[in-house]
């Protein structure tokens, strides 16, 4: 039997669960939810990553993306 669910990639962010057909990266991610990327931390299955390597770094089955913005203020 043919699983149609298997060809999409499940992952959550900030605790909300999402699921994509095609091949994402952390840095589409941050464009997709218009999250300004120099105010921001982001922790892939507890992990903090490394801005650098968003651009390589594949989304895969089950991650979990935390995403926290920097908030200046006084």
């Amino acid at each position: 039997i043919f699983n149609l669910m298997s060809q999409y990639i499940y992952f959550s962010l900030n605790g909300q669960i999402y699921f994509t057909d095609k091949a994402i990266t952390l840095a589409d991610i941050i464009d997709y939810f218009n999250y300004k990327d120099s105010l921001l931390v982001l922790e892939l299955n507890q992990l903090v990553s490394n801005k650098d390597k968003w651009q390589q770094t594949f989304i895969h089955n089950q991650d979990k993306l935390e995403i926290v913005s920097i908030v200046g203020g006084g």
